[in-house]
């Protein structure tokens, strides 16, 4: 059977031909994008992960948060955010801290070498992020953009 056949056959499982064109326009731009983001960040010697680790941790109460809470907001496993961490301890951005009421709850705290290094990354982070997305897409398309983006994320928020 040739595509053309399934198409035909079974219409409701296929994408249209402009849902197709979209599908496949975000996921061709996005890694471009998510490449400019980490090479407007590399001179600042951040890649977008940790620029996000101390975005996450600056916003947080006393500039800290729990492991456990830092890796459900970055989507990442305790593995994958100890990994993740490694590198910013090291650099002095962040530090690990064990809780002193609950020795099995670990922190992650932003040092004020982070807070300085994000704070001297920012200017050009909010720069890509101009240059890059909301520019192309105008005023009226930022307004979009982030409307639909709030569908789709409250969609995959509701209860199976």
């Amino acid at each position: 059977m040739s595509p053309t056949d399934r198409r035909a056959t079974a219409t409701a499982t296929w994408l249209t031909a402009s849902e197709q064109d979209a599908w496949r326009s975000f996921i061709t731009a996005l890694p471009d994008l998510m490449a400019a983001f980490e090479a407007d960040l590399a001179p600042h010697g951040l890649s977008l992960g940790d620029y996000e680790v101390l975005v996450f941790l600056s916003e947080a109460t006393d500039s800290q948060l729990r492991m456990c809470d830092l890796a459900a907001q970055l989507r990442l496993s305790p593995s994958g955010l100890t990994r993740r961490l490694d590198g910013l301890v090291k650099a002095g951005w962040v530090d690990r801290m064990a809780c002193a009421a609950d020795r099995r709850v670990m922190y992650a705290r932003l040092t004020p070498a982070g807070r300085a290094k994000m704070d001297a990354a920012a200017p050009d982070h909010v720069a890509s992020v101009r240059r890059h997305l909301l520019a192309p897409l105008g005023g009226d398309g930022t307004m979009r953009l982030g409307e639909l983006f709030a569908r789709v994320r409250a969609h995959l928020l509701q209860p199976a």
